[in-house]
């Protein structure tokens, strides 16, 4: 070895005989010092979600639009702003709470209020005001402390007095010959002693840079062509003498200061130039370390579009328990919801239309016009909606947290430039089962296949029509998919002659076997477990009942309710069970119920209305009950009122059990009132008369014979069976009913079964391709000449794939394996 060092080469055995944990803390301790800059943005980030105030939202946005897009790195001028800002914040929020502030006599009463002005500049007194800033301004001074350790943190500063060091050398020795040295010493001081101002002009650097680089004499005069190393963006005039600029610079300086007008426009200019000169070295960079993390960034669209769907409620008024569900089944649609996913997915298309046509400048323009819309709506505009402070909403916080984190991928982006070349789906970069069976679930998301294909068209130079473009698009996605599996058999070949093992038939075939039988039994599984398994009770909260006579006035009405409807115990259970021993067809029934489900009413023997009938029709009543002729005396006309939120008409004299089904048609239990241990029970009927001062009054008084569980006073009793019904995440499926399931899923599922089953004698041209290499080849020469803007040999090759298409023996040449 070149280097031996025994105390190095100790250390390094020490340091691998370290425990495991401990070398994960280490791993941890270095991959912090590593991102340290990322520890700083996280914990600004942080502090904003929490506080959400004016005070704590300059930090975040100069992250975004300064310190992301500074290359290589952010500058020493940015941390100290980080630092001064916070300290300075810390000072002001300690000063606001003090008592003597007239807003700190009512904390409790205007915490809550999003518009309070000392809860949006955010000087308002709580607990723990500064305990964030801490931290904040904590994880500043260890990023300083980290690069002041690699030399890093006055980098800036010594390139400034390096490039300084240099000009002034050059322009000492073109000063010779011409001028004395009084005057060359004259004119350096005057140029050190004035701020510098750099104009930049990119035609004039363009050139000189074509010069410098076709003409191999002019590099021999550095001191007045060549560019000197200095911070990047930075140009000057390197063939005008430099002190003679900062002399009449100088002079210009003068005349403008003279007047107030131009010393606010030359402050105004002290701050709009370096900003610009910024940005334009952004869009313009000496060199650009191509990058492409657009699937990134639609990763975190893609996430924000989800918490916007499931988390609409937080963005709207009085909408906290709303449900989107519920919501678009009384087909309405949320306002608060409509504008965030329009918006959402209005940024994801021009963000695709950016990342197409490459355009760094439409970026930047992009990524300010989101970073300073998106801080206004979410800390000034969302809490006045919703009337809750943005630190409250939970939702909020976490949509802005990944906007976050797409607003630093984005400004990686743009910092890096956009890739050149373009080439296909991102799922198409390997042949593998993951990239397989993800590339056809994204081909199976409604309408994102075709959305995608037609921006893609509209912003792609090209000289295809779109319905030729969208042949190409499919062409390429088949021909991926037949690659996999061919991928496939390659690594998992299949001997000739060889049957399958049965662990592929009994695993695939099995496994189709009983999706298909599921999907032909769902209908009745769906509904035999759905009341069964996840079903709700569903007890009576009201039960009435109305005797009538024939078609006269009601003689009886009773309501019982509360108190008069009791649950079954145990013991009443197990008594019904025992009563019905013997009988199969009523223990089927009892099967399907549990004591749960059983209310008994206990109903009050006198009515609880006067019997008003007019004396005609109380004659009329009395000669048909005395006519023993009369089919009204066998009691088949005698009708009874049951109602649980139901009314039914029944055709027996007194039913003991009443079966209520989740609907509102309530019937007997037939399997419990019929044969051997028919239950149905005997009622008396007596007419009450009083007479008084007021008049004659009369009511009608019912009794049960034979109550199986009251015995005093005169009173009904009555077993009610109520039917489970179905939770209310699972109602719009139960709705439809067993005939309704078939018709609706079913059906439309086998429907598609069935094309993927028949059919395929027709596609076996296209589909049994032994090599598919020359074809994907061709496709994606097709995507590289129209990256480079050849568009003549795009047509080319598209009239070469179709043709080859058209023709089978072509096809069967180019894709014979390889010898």
């Amino acid at each position: 070895r070149m280097f031996h060092d025994d105390e190095l080469e100790e250390s390094e055995k020490f340091y691998v005989g370290q425990p495991r944990v401990l070398l994960l803390i280490y791993a941890l301790y270095n991959t912090l010092v590593a991102r340290s800059e990322m520890v700083c943005y996280f914990v600004i980030i942080l502090n904003h979600m929490i506080s959400a105030s004016m005070i704590t939202l300059v930090l975040p946005i100069l992250i975004f639009l300064w310190a992301m897009l500074s290359v290589p790195r952010p500058s020493k001028r940015f941390w100290m702003t980080a630092i001064v800002y916070t300290e300075v914040a810390i000072v002001i929020k300690y000063f606001f709470q003090f008592g003597f502030f007239p807003w700190n006599k009512h904390v409790d009463y205007t915490k809550d209020k999003p518009y309070h002005p000392p809860n949006i500049i955010g000087i308002e007194k709580k607990e723990g005001y500064v305990h964030y800033d801490l931290v904040q301004l904590l994880a500043l001074f260890f990023h300083r402390s980290i690069l002041k350790c690699h030399g890093l943190w006055d980098e800036d500063e010594k390139g400034d007095s390096s490039s300084n060091k240099e000009d002034t050398d050059d322009e000492l020795s073109l000063t010779g010959g011409r001028r004395d040295s009084s005057a060359s010493l004259k004119s350096v001081n005057l140029a050190a002693s004035v701020e510098s101002i750099h104009v930049h002009f990119p035609e004039q650097q363009t050139a000189i840079r074509r010069k410098s680089s076709s003409s191999i004499s002019q590099l021999s005069h550095r001191s007045s062509f060549s560019s000197h190393r200095s911070k990047r963006g930075k140009y000057i005039f390197k063939n005008i003498n430099h002190s003679t600029l900062s002399l009449y610079f100088f002079q210009c300086k003068l005349q403008i200061i003279k007047s107030r007008c131009g010393l606010y426009c030359f402050r105004t200019l002290q701050v709009y130039v370096p900003i610009r000169q910024f940005f334009y070295n952004l869009i313009h960079p000496d060199y650009s370390a191509v990058t492409d993390v657009y699937v990134l960034m639609f990763l975190a669209d893609t996430v924000d579009f989800i918490i916007i769907v499931f988390g609409f409620w937080a963005f709207g008024k009085h909408s906290a328990a709303a449900d989107i569900t519920s919501s678009l089944s009384e087909d309405q649609v949320p306002e608060a919801f409509l504008v965030m996913v329009l918006i959402q997915f209005g940024t994801m298309v021009v963000d695709r239309a950016l990342y197409l046509k490459k355009t760094v400048m439409g970026k930047v323009i992009f990524q300010v016009i989101l970073v300073f819309g998106i801080h206004f709506w979410m800390f000034f505009i969302l809490p006045g909606v919703t009337e809750r402070k943005f630190s409250q909403n939970t939702v909020a916080q976490l949509w802005y947290f990944v906007k976050c984190v797409y607003f630093g991928l984005s400004a990686y982006q743009i910092r890096c430039g956009y890739p050149t070349r373009v080439l296909g789906n991102f799922l198409t970069k390997s042949y593998n089962y993951v990239n397989l069976f993800l590339f056809q679930g994204f081909r199976l998301v409604p309408f994102l296949t075709e959305l995608r294909a037609v921006m893609d068209w509209v912003w792609t130079d090209t000289t295809l029509s779109l319905s030729s473009w969208i042949c190409v698009e499919d062409i390429y996605a088949h021909i991926f998919i037949l690659k996999c599996w061919r991928e496939s058999e390659k690594r998992y070949p299949q001997p000739r002659g060889q049957k399958k093992k049965k662990v592929v038939k009994y695993g695939m075939g099995g496994m189709i076997i009983v999706l298909l039988i599921c999907i032909v039994w769902f209908p009745l599984l769906f509904m035999s477990l759905i009341k069964s398994v996840a079903g709700i009770t569903n007890k009576p909260l009201d039960v009435s009942i109305t005797i009538t006579l024939g078609g006269y006035q009601p003689i009886f009405t009773m309501s019982a309710q509360q108190s008069q409807l009791e649950d079954f115990n145990q013991t009443r259970f197990n008594m019904l069970l025992a009563g019905y021993r013997g009988n199969t067809a009523a223990l089927q029934f009892l099967e399907g119920y549990g004591k749960e489900d059983i209310t008994l009413a206990d109903l009050e023997g006198n009515s609880n209305s006067l019997w008003t009938i007019s004396p005609p029709s109380r004659e009329k009543m009395i000669q048909g009950l005395l006519d023993f002729s009369s089919e009204f005396t066998t009691y088949k006309n005698m009708k009874y009122l049951l109602s649980h939120f139901f009314f039914r008409t029944l055709g027996e004299v007194y039913p003991y059990y009443i079966k209520a089904p989740s609907d509102s048609l309530a019937k007997p239990i037939k399997q419990l009132l019929k044969g051997m241990y028919c239950k149905w029970k005997n009622i008396t009927v007596s007419l009450v008369k009083n007479v008084s001062g007021e008049g004659v009054r009369e009511w009608w008084v019912l009794n049960q014979l034979g109550k199986t569980f009251k015995t005093s006073g005169d009173s009904l009793e009555l077993i009610i069976f109520s039917d489970k019904v179905s939770p209310p995440s699972l109602g719009f499926l139960a709705g439809y009913g067993i005939m309704g399931l078939y018709a609706s899923v079913v059906l439309v599922i086998g429907k598609f079964v069935r094309e993927f089953f028949s059919g395929i004698s027709h596609s076996i041209m296209f589909e049994e391709l032994p090599n598919v290499d020359r074809i994907l080849k061709l496709c994606t020469d097709i995507f590289l000449v129209r990256e480079t803007g050849e568009l003549e040999l795009e047509e080319d090759l598209y009239a070469k794939l179709i043709f080859l298409y058209r023709s089978p023996e072509t096809m069967i040449k180019w894709t014979r394996e390889k010898t």
